[in-house]
């Protein structure tokens, strides 16, 4: 830990130590802190085939959506604070306005408008060609000091080998075969429909507990829900996340997770779900789910 003796940062340093000590999954994906100013955020995230979450269209994965801002809104929140303190998203809600066009990078502005002792709070949007054409938005909430580890002075969990990547194993014929971001967090199908995410050191977030990045959870559970709506209903064609808010209920560990999704009300062209993941104890969930998803072909529902 850092003495306290120590000066504190300029701006301008606190940005640059930011943006160097960020989470592994952020500094592996290629997100780019952009521009930084006191509580805001821009960032850049290239494209890259990984990312894809259909290669029939190229469009990229809702995960990915969601991980590039709930990491955006954390560098919001360490910018308005000094940047040693430990900060767990609490909740984080997805408003999903269009697909991404593939092939272009995705921005995001996020900004933390208030942080009292315990919690920030912050708004985000995500786009490509204008803020003002928003290909998602996004709120959060934030503990702060959310355990005793000191972000810029405490030295990560010491792995071996080379530093993660992201890639996409070939698997044409799994259930993930058109989903290479599906396919790079490993999910695979477990037992009783449930859905499993192997740990692995590229979906850390905070590297020195180590703890799961809460993107990644958001991902999987968002993933879950298209899988388990779309195998329920017998739909041919995915449906579409239309918007899902996120509640953080504890720190993914790293150990493999699994969640189970279930329908709330199913319309002719909407369903709503609810999405739960856990680690060694189903009843003990780290994260829970509720959204919407669009629904491309569904015949014989009827809507209410």
């Amino acid at each position: 830990m850092s003495g306290s003796s120590n000066p504190p940062l300029t701006f301008e340093q606190l940005a640059k130590a930011i943006e160097k000590r960020r989470s592994v999954y952020g500094y592996i994906s290629g997100l780019r802190l952009d521009r930084a100013a006191p509580a805001e955020a821009w960032s850049s995230l290239p494209y890259r085939p990984v990312f894809v979450g259909d290669t029939e269209t190229g469009v990229l994965h809702g995960g990915v959506v969601t991980a590039m801002l709930d990491e955006s809104c954390g560098l919001a929140v360490q910018l308005a604070l000094d940047g040693t303190q430990a900060i767990a998203t609490l909740d984080l809600r997805i408003d999903y306005q269009k697909p991404a066009t593939p092939g272009l990078e995705i921005k995001a502005h996020s900004h933390c408008y208030r942080v009292t002792r315990s919690i920030a709070f912050v708004r985000a949007t995500a786009y490509q060609e204008s803020e003002n054409d928003p290909v998602a938005t996004a709120t959060a909430c934030f503990m702060v000091g959310a355990n005793r580890t000191n972000m810029l002075t405490d030295r990560p969990a010491s792995v071996s080998g080379a530093p993660p990547t992201l890639e996409a194993p070939d698997d044409p014929t799994g259930p993930f075969a058109t989903s290479p971001f599906a396919r790079c967090l490993g999910i695979r199908f477990g037992e009783d429909g449930t859905l499993v995410m192997p740990f692995s050191p590229k979906i850390i977030g905070n590297p020195i507990l180590p703890a799961i990045h809460g993107g990644m959870t958001g991902a999987f559970l968002e993933t879950a829900a298209i899988v388990g709506v779309t195998r329920e209903l017998g739909v041919l064609a995915s449906p579409k996340p239309i918007g899902l808010t996120i509640n953080y209920l504890r720190s993914g560990r790293a150990l493999d997770s699994y969640a189970r999704v279930s329908i709330v009300k199913q319309g002719r062209r909407v369903v709503a779900f609810e999405a739960q993941a856990w680690q060694d104890d189903p009843a003990k969930p780290i994260a829970s789910a509720f959204g919407h998803l669009m629904l491309r072909k569904a015949p014989g529902i009827d809507e209410e």
